[in-house]
């Protein structure tokens, strides 16, 4: 396995696969078993599958699309999407989901991560978070997949969930979702400085070049959607993955 993790993020919307921009225009992109069947295919090392909608409307995850998930997944699963108790959190990992993607639930009540991590270990839970560029250039907090913009300052945000037990941080640029035109260097730096768990950069991939970038301003991971997702100038639907010998030569060297 790689030391750094290249990770196909899907966005789930009404059951069906989709892909935003800048969080906003959702696209139909297919069928999430034959996306996830396919990633299988090319032997991809973890998959994060996020609803986008569960949250924002007020409703727990879809035990049973999930459970269909983590049946089709080879590779670790991670879901985020409407997880507000410890119980709900239980009852995906006996799914087989192996870690659970928290946003929403931890603004409003940090204990959540804490609760979660304790009975299950800090491993198994991932707190997101969503920021976005202002006018003056300074940067906000969201949560609702962007529609709703919180007061605290992002950085505090991250670490707050770090000291209740989140073992990973996934942060989202917002301003760079699904446009394929590279990533935030300098969100990624700032918020892998003093961090003492792994930072997944989410937002902007559209090369390898892109991925590298990420992982050289302190990335441990990168998460990918339009790219594995749209094809050419036109954003065919293709699911693509890069080949293992392509990203050993990007982060092995």
């Amino acid at each position: 396995m790689l030391k750094r993790r290249v990770i196909p993020c899907l966005l789930l919307k009404d059951g069906g696969l989709v892909k935003t921009t800048r969080f906003s225009d959702p696209v139909y992109v297919g069928d999430p078993i034959n996306a996830i069947r396919i990633f299988n295919d090319k032997e991809v090392d973890e998959l994060m599958v996020l609803d986008i909608e569960a949250s924002r409307r007020g409703r727990e995850p879809d035990f049973g699309l999930i459970e269909q998930f983590a049946g089709e997944c080879f590779m670790p699963l991670c879901y985020g999407g409407g997880i507000r108790t410890v119980e709900q959190a239980q009852r995906l990992f006996a799914l087989g989901v192996e870690k659970v993607c928290i946003q929403s639930a931890g603004l409003e009540d940090m204990s959540l991560i804490r609760r979660i991590a304790d009975r299950f270990g800090s491993q198994s839970v991932l707190f997101s978070l969503d920021v976005r560029k202002g006018l003056l250039g300074g940067r906000s907090v969201h949560r609702h997949a962007g529609s709703r913009a919180e007061s605290r300052a992002w950085r505090s945000v991250i670490d707050d969930a770090v000291r209740h037990g989140a073992g990973e941080i996934v942060l989202n640029a917002v301003d760079r979702d699904g446009t394929m035109k590279g990533v935030d260097v300098d969100l990624i730096r700032k918020g892998c400085e003093e961090l003492s768990v792994p930072l997944v950069a989410v937002g902007g991939v559209g090369s390898l070049a892109d991925i590298r970038k990420a992982v050289d301003a302190g990335a441990s991971a990168v998460g990918v959607g339009a790219w594995f997702v749209f094809y050419g100038p036109h954003r065919a639907v293709l699911i693509t993955y890069p080949r293992y010998d392509e990203l050993v030569a990007l982060l092995e060297s």
